[in-house]
């Protein structure tokens, strides 16, 4: 072989055996890499199962036994190498409360989903939550978190799911939530946020879903909320955003529901906001927006609901209403809209409810209503409405709520109105009706309220009002009614109003039995009530006549036999017993309807109250009073529900029972956000009890007594509470015709629920205020917050609420009732006292800013109120318009304002 061959054949094998070298080399750091990454996953594995472990919710007798024994527990999600990528506990069995920072977050570096909502958890978010930097779905929601965002969050780039909802986080929103510009669903409601709306929310262009409801919001409308063109649902409802809605709004043509509800908004309603053509919820509602309605509204035809009502909208409602044939409901009231009611309302073939009530509507009823025929609640009360109720009434056969009352109408009730068979709630009230109430009306089997008060209208009353089994509150007061027929014999339980009319004659022995008012009628007669005994008629004569004969021959019985007498009293007197007793319970078998409990939606049966709650058993009882008890109810829908059921011996008694009816009156026709819901009600001589909303934090006496529970009340919540009041006062005294006044408003029947809103209870002694009545009434109350002038008038007007809200105001601020305090105000000089040194010792009292602000207006607005002459007060509304009001900062801090000088400001205060 060639030398040079021979040289080239080294060659070749030399480079093969180094790049068989090289090759072995590799393989080896290869297997040592895949080595070193194994026992890392291992050690990784390990380190979270021990974190899972440390946090307790999995208790702590868990062996780990192996690196993956931590993948099989319930709520736990691993990756093929044990590591941990989803943690949910939102459904779990275990006892998952305490601290989030228990959760050590730097352990979980692979984490793709957290979620940890409905865990009683407590605490701030820990600011190591951002590194999670994988995490694409995190979720906290319903649980009692505080404190701030950390600004942390905003390292979490790759999250698509974003959930904090129903907790109690405050301060501003950062601007770092722009950085997660992948986001699809965002919520932050439900907490304490404050602040305005950061513009960088703006850069979240993947938003499908924001929702801001129930905060402390302020500020205007970002401009860069247009940027949002892929929202769908955007809801900043309950806050206290101002300014005008921007016509940019109009660039979110995906949006399917803008809630903007409860706020200070103000300007008009932008014509852009035609260009949502995909809307299928508009609610604008409780705000200061003006102008009038936008003919653009006409261009949103897959519109479901609408609702703009409870502002200053003006103008005249446009024919184009009758473009929006998929409105479920229409509600506008409580606005100045003018002119009348278009005929092409009945182009609306689904509406189910209208509202149109408190504006100034004018012209009559347009026939074309009738075509509504799924209308369930309509209502144009408190309008200039003239003319007579068309007869195409009778169409709205699925018809549950009518209510014209306050207008001008005129002319007979038609008969049409009895073909309504599934109306609950009649009120024609208020008008200039006249005739006589047609006999068709008792064919309305379904109805528990009827109100054809003050009108003109006459006849005798018919008999067939009496036979209605499911009427409880018939009003036909200030009317012209001459007669009762004999044989009217109402319910004992119906509540009926029948005063100032034209009745005569003898008051029938069935309205003997019945909760009835009756003053005003000087024709009437009987011996009850206070009317004179009737004249002697031959009726009278002969039933004298026939107890003179049964007398004598009692006496005779006398004479014949002692022994004998007494022996058939004894049996008459067990076979009266025997026979009562059988005929109660078989009245009460018969009438098993009674036990039906009455409701908004029908979803509350009596059986499902009995079942809750064990037949009233103690283990469910949550409060006690001289009224009876209270009862905690869990229903099988989940829904959770208060029963306050009137003991046995307290329904015998007529105040208890008078109190009940009253309440069940009041609430069944008022609508609040801060005022109790009542859900339903029974009331009978064998079980009567009351339903109503849940207040898982009771009454505000109680929270200000428990330390814990007073210092979680802080500042800004108990400004709010105050403010909760103010409203739902303002509402009775000046939306609710008549005028409602409380009558016993004091920290007792204060409720508060879970996130420590308030809600105003017990209506029990409220009562409306008539124009025409002296409104003298007996003293009901409670010591202490009693206004002092009603203890020796007697007479009962919104100035004993304003003056009863000025000492629950004060006893919010300073933790205690202020008795003392103002004791010391009649009696000594304020000047010393300051105002730092009677608020509750039990919270920092702030030097300046926002909070403090508000302290000074709310003790300001409350000596005003506590004024010894009523005149000098403030109406409620006036002292609802200052809480909505902007105000200029404080001039000095609130350490150097003394008690003098607040209540020398309360003169712009009245009116």
């Amino acid at each position: 072989m060639h030398p040079s061959i021979d040289l080239y054949i080294v060659q070749i094998n030399m480079a093969s055996f180094k790049y068989r070298a090289v090759v072995v080399v590799l393989i080896a750091a290869i297997i040592m890499l895949m080595a070193t990454s194994i026992l890392s996953k291992s050690s990784s594995s390990t380190e979270e199962a021990e974190a899972l472990l440390c946090t307790g919710w999995w208790g702590n007798t868990i062996p780990v036994n192996t690196s993956t024994t931590h993948c099989k527990w319930k709520g736990i999600s691993c990756n093929g190498f044990g590591n941990v990528i989803g943690i949910d506990l939102s459904s779990s069995y275990y006892e998952v409360v305490g601290e989030l920072e228990k959760l050590n977050m730097s352990s979980f570096p692979n984490l793709l989903s957290l979620d940890l909502s409905y865990c009683e958890l407590n605490g701030r978010i820990p600011y190591e939550i951002g590194r999670l930097s994988k995490l694409n779905s995190l979720r906290l929601q319903s649980n009692d978190l505080t404190g701030m965002l950390p600004l942390s969050l905003g390292n979490l780039t790759q999250l698509i799911e974003l959930d904090i909802s129903y907790n109690h986080v405050s301060g501003s929103i950062p601007p770092e939530i722009g950085n997660l510009e992948h986001l699809k669903s965002l919520s932050l409601s439900s907490n304490e946020f404050n602040g305005s709306i950061p513009l960088e929310i703006g850069r979240l262009r993947k938003l499908n879903s924001l929702d801001l409801y129930y905060n402390n919001l302020t500020g205007m409308l970002p401009l860069s909320l247009a940027n949002l063109t892929q929202l769908h649902d955007l809801d900043i409802s309950s806050n206290h955003v101002s300014g005008s809605i921007p016509p940019e709004i109009g660039n979110l043509q995906n949006l399917t529901s803008l809630w903007l509800a409860s706020n200070q908004l103000n300007g008009s309603i932008p014509l852009e906001i035609g260009r949502l053509w995909k809307l299928n919820f508009l609610e604008l509602y409780d705000n200061n927006i003006t102008g009038m309605l936008p003919l653009s509204l006409a261009n949103l035809t897959q519109l479901l609901g609408l609702d703009i009502s409870f502002n200053y909208v003006s103008g005249s409602i446009h024919p184009e209403i009758g473009n929006l044939q998929n409105l479920t409901y229409l509600w506008l009231a409580l606005n100045q809209l003018n002119g009348s009611i278009p005929p092409e309302i009945g182009n609306l073939d689904n509406l189910e409810y209208l509202l149109l009530s408190s504006n100034q509507l004018n012209d009559s009823i347009p026939p074309e209503i009738g075509k509504l025929s799924m209308l369930k609640q309509l209502s144009i009360s408190s309008n200039h409405i003239s003319g007579s109720i068309p007869p195409e009434i009778g169409n709205l056969q699925n018809l549950e709520y009518l209510s014209l009352s306050s207008n001008e109408f005129n002319g007979s009730i038609p008969l049409e109105i009895g073909n309504l068979g599934n109306l609950k709630s009649l009120s024609l009230s208020s008008n200039e009706f006249n005739g006589s109430i047609p006999l068709e009306i008792g064919k309305l089997s379904m109805l528990n309220r009827l109100d054809i008060s003050s009108n003109h209208i006459s006849g005798s009353i018919p008999q067939e009002i009496g036979s209605m089994k499911n009427l409880h509150y018939l009003n036909l007061s200030h009317n012209n009614f001459s007669t009762i027929p004999s044989s009217f014999s109402p319910a004992h339980w119906m509540e009926i109003d029948i005063s100032y009319n034209d009745l005569e004659g003898e008051v029938p022995e069935g309205l003997q039995v019945a909760m009835v008012y009756m003053k005003g009628n000087k024709g009437l007669c009987g011996g009850v009530y206070n009317f004179p005994p009737c004249p002697a008629t031959i009726g009278s004569t002969n039933r004298k006549r026939k107890r003179y004969i049964v007398m004598v021959i009692f006496l005779l019985g006398i004479i014949i036999s002692i022994a004998f007498f007494i022996l058939g009293i004894v049996y008459c007197c067990y076979r009266k017993k025997i026979r009562k007793n059988t005929e109660l319970e078989g009245r009460e078998m018969k009438n098993t309807d009674i036990f039906s409990v009455w409701n908004y939606d029908g979803g509350i049966a009596y059986g499902d109250l009995i079942e809750a709650t064990n037949d009233f058993d103690i283990k469910y009882c949550i409060g006690t009073g001289g009224y009876g008890s209270v009862y905690k109810a869990e229903l099988p829908s989940g829904k959770v529900v208060a029963l306050k059921k009137l003991h046995k011996l307290e329904a015998e008694e007529p105040a208890f029972d008078k109190s009940f009816k009253n309440e069940v009156r009041m609430l069944t026709n008022i609508r609040h956000r801060n005022i109790v819901k009542l859900y339903g009600f029974c009331l009978h001589k064998r079980c009567m009890f009351l339903v109503y909303e849940y207040m898982e934090r009771g009454s505000l006496f109680c929270v200000l007594r428990d330390d814990a529970e007073a210092v979680e009340l802080n500042w800004t919540r108990r400004v709010n509470t105050i403010k909760g009041i103010a409203h739902a006062l303002s509402y009775m005294h000046y939306d609710c015709y008549p005028p409602i006044v409380h009558r016993d408003i004091s920290s007792n029947n204060i409720l508060l629920n879970s996130k420590l809103e308030a809600f105003v209870s017990d209506f029990g002694t409220a009562r409306r205020l008539y124009p025409d009545s002296s409104n003298q009434t007996i003293l009901a109350g409670t010591y202490g917050y009693i206004a002092p002038e009603f203890a020796y008038t007697m007479v009962v007007n919104e100035k004993c609420d304003v003056y009863s809200f000025g000492v629950v105001a004060l006893e919010t601020l300073m933790g205690r009732h202020p008795g003392e305090l103002l004791q010391s105000l009649a009696s000594t000089s304020t000047q010393t006292i300051m105002l730092s040194d009677v608020l509750d010792a039990r919270l920092q009292a702030p030097e300046h800013g926002l909070v403090a602000q508000n302290i000074v207006l709310v003790a300001t607005l409350a000596f005003a109120c506590l004024h010894s002459e009523p005149k000098s007060r403030p109406t409620m509304l006036r002292i609802s318009q200052e809480f909505l009001a902007s105000k200029a900062p404080l001039a000095k801090s609130l350490q150097g304002i003394s008690l003098s000088q607040l209540m020398n400001h309360d003169t712009y205060l009245i009116n």
